[in-house]
């Protein structure tokens, strides 16, 4: 089992034409995934390594039988790109873009709501990746092993660190949500897959300072989640009234301290560790007593 991405999706790459698309793709059919499709339009006919190139997702899609979106397409165009997607009625479109304006992704984001049959992650995310199963994004395949462990994230490279932590346990999925302002899957969302995923134990959330998505996945974690849960929460060692990292990461006042997120989590028996190693120790005595 896996959440969202598994052995079965056939995923299309929105701008596989691209130097990035182009090479995340071969990244990402190297780890096993079925990439089956391109999307750059204007240049449908074409071939990047034996995987045909359409001009829309809708055309690829019936062509290829893809479910599974990845946008590589620059700034400006993501807009255009997701909703082109939504239209289609693609299932998953992990966004993978960075620098989108937020008025686009707000845009774009209840334009999908309101279609109600595309799931988005992201954006400016690293993607999601079933071990063993498939890869959707830039995520390394080769730092961890299929295992019992959820991993939802804010962060990309805290990602990475955690899966590479625990790679001798492994790890279910592993979903990088991105830390905008605004974006499409949220903890939430991954904690509550988990919860219904049969064959994860346990579940690592990685969140950072700004906003309060970590405080609102303490209360669901309260009410709906009986697996073990481990958190970190990047940040705290951040100058006081400085905007850090990613665009989402502005604290106001006391709301959206790392002290605050942690203060929330500990209070519904999540563990929280002080650094990435110490949450993956964390995990480490659960997962192995």
């Amino acid at each position: 089992m896996a959440i969202f991405l598994n052995s079965d999706s056939k995923i299309l790459v929105q701008g596989m034409t691209g130097s990035e698309g182009t090479k995340h793709t071969r990244r990402m059919v190297a780890s096993g995934a079925q990439v089956v499709a391109g999307v750059t339009p204007g240049k449908a006919g074409q071939e990047v390594d034996g995987i045909p190139v359409f001009d829309d997702v809708a055309a690829a899609m019936s062509e290829t039988g893809a479910n599974v979106s990845v946008v590589f397409v620059p700034p400006r165009f993501a807009k255009a790109a997701v909703e082109e997607a939504v239209d289609a009625q693609i299932p998953l479109a992990v966004v993978i873009t960075e620098g989108i304006p937020v008025h686009d992704t707000a845009s774009f984001f209840q334009y999908a709501r309101n279609a109600d049959l595309t799931r988005i992650i992201g954006p400016n995310c690293p993607g999601i990746i079933s071990p063993g199963q498939s890869n959707a994004g830039i995520i390394p395949a080769d730092i961890t092993q299929v295992g019992r462990i959820g991993l939802v994230s804010k962060s990309g490279t805290l990602t990475y660190q955690m899966m590479y932590e625990l790679r001798d346990i492994g790890f279910s999925t592993c979903v990088g949500i991105g830390g905008d302002p605004i974006i499409g899957t949220t903890h939430i969302d991954c904690l509550a897959a988990f919860q219904d995923d049969p064959e994860t134990d346990a579940i690592v959330m990685i969140g950072e300072i700004g906003g309060d998505a970590e405080e609102r996945a303490a209360a669901f974690i309260e009410q709906y989640v009986d697996k073990p849960v481990v958190g970190y929460v990047a940040g705290f060692t951040a100058p006081e009234g400085k905007t850090m990292g990613h665009a989402g990461a502005i604290v106001s006042g006391s709301a959206g301290t790392a002290a605050a997120k942690q203060e929330a989590l500990e209070a519904v028996g999540v563990k929280v560790g002080k650094t990435p190693s110490e949450t993956a120790d964390l995990m480490r005595k659960i997962m192995t007593r």
